[in-house]
């Protein structure tokens, strides 16, 4: 076989496996996009916008929450899209200025993701824009967090998740941490 030849059916190959990754790796991006969508994307990157959170930590926290599913309702009575307690909701509703009326308003996408959304922003706030602290507290509760500062149990700096005590607090956080990298590769 000539040399011409054989150089030839190299660039060949080369080129059908170049064709045959793009492909495998374009399939697989569009299999994973389905898995970590960005429903409600208005209103997600709305509401990040104002209240200065990462959008795509806001769809990976909705994702951990409730899948994107709005009618979820924990067996801790937490409801809709990003999960609120009625009571941590009215709170939201009065600083906002926004009329509150019952739980059953938080099954609408656009006000549970508002609420949702100032909500972690006020933990970013509270925790200096500590991301992990943030999550923690939006899972167990501001009260548990700051006691299990005090306590030692958790770093002030948040650099110890594992030591959460509450095991769906520790791995929430961790899906979440997961996630939000995974939204970040996938919509970078």
């Amino acid at each position: 076989m000539r040399k011409g030849v054989k150089i030839g059916i190299i660039i060949s190959i080369i080129l059908v496996l170049i064709l045959v990754l793009f492909f495998v790796f374009k399939v697989q991006n569009i299999v994973l996009k389905k898995v970590y969508p960005k429903k409600y994307s208005e209103y997600v990157y709305k509401y990040s916008e104002e209240y200065e959170v990462d959008p795509l930590l806001i769809f990976a926290i909705i994702k951990a929450e409730s899948n994107f599913n709005p009618n979820v309702v924990s067996s801790s009575k937490a409801i809709g899209l990003m999960q609120l307690m009625d009571a941590t909701a009215e709170e939201l509703a009065r600083k906002l200025d926004i009329t509150f009326e019952k739980e059953s308003s938080l099954y609408d996408p656009e006000l549970n993701i508002k609420l949702g959304t100032k909500y972690f922003s006020d933990l970013l706030k509270e925790y200096k824009q500590n991301t992990l602290l943030a999550l923690t507290s939006y899972n167990a509760g501001k009260g548990n967090v700051k006691r299990w500062i005090e306590q030692g149990v958790i770093k002030e700096d948040g650099s110890d998740i594992e030591n959460i005590p509450y095991k769906e607090t520790n791995n929430y956080v961790r899906k979440i941490v997961r996630d939000y990298k995974i939204y970040k590769e996938l919509y970078k």
